[in-house]
C-alpha cells in the first residue's frame, strides 16, 4: 500500500476528484494549505496600498491506494491537476505500512 500526496490549486480539486472517480479510487482527505515554491507568492494591490502574498493557498490530498493503483493515481491527478503554470503542485508517494478500517476492524488493502 502506499499513501500519495498530492498538493494542488484549489480551483483542481473537482478535476482531479472526477478523475479519481474514473480509476475507482474513492477515499481522500482533503486539507486546506498555505505554501509556496518557486513562485515566492505575489505582490497585490489593495485600496491603493501594495502588499505581499507569501504563502498561496493550496490544498494537500491525502489518498491511500493499494500498490497496483499508484501509478493510475499519479496520472490522474497530474493530468487532472495540470494547468502548465508555475505553482501546479507536487505528488509524493509514500509506503503505508498498515491500515484498519475501525468500524469493521479489517487490515491492509481491504480497509482501502
Amino acid at each position: 500500500m502506499k499513501l500519495v500526496v498530492a498538493i494542488i490549486k484549489p480551483f483542481k480539486l473537482d478535476d482531479v476528484r472526477e478523475a479519481l472517480q474514473e480509476i475507482d479510487v474513492f477515499g481522500m482527505t482533503v486539507t486546506e494549505a498555505k505554501g509556496f515554491g518557486r513562485q515566492k507568492g505575489h505582490t497585490e494591490i489593495y485600496r491603493g496600498a501594495e502588499y505581499a502574498i507569501e504563502f498561496l493557498p493550496k490544498l494537500k490530498l491525502e489518498i491511500a491506494v493499494s500498490d497496483d493503483k499508484v501509478e493510475s493515481v499519479i496520472e490522474a491527478i497530474n493530468t487532472a491537476a495540470k494547468t502548465g503554470k508555475i505553482g501546479d503542485g507536487k505528488i509524493f508517494v509514500m509506503p503505508l505500512e498498515e491500515t484498519v478500517r475501525i468500524r469493521t476492524e479489517e487490515t491492509g488493502d481491504v480497509a482501502l
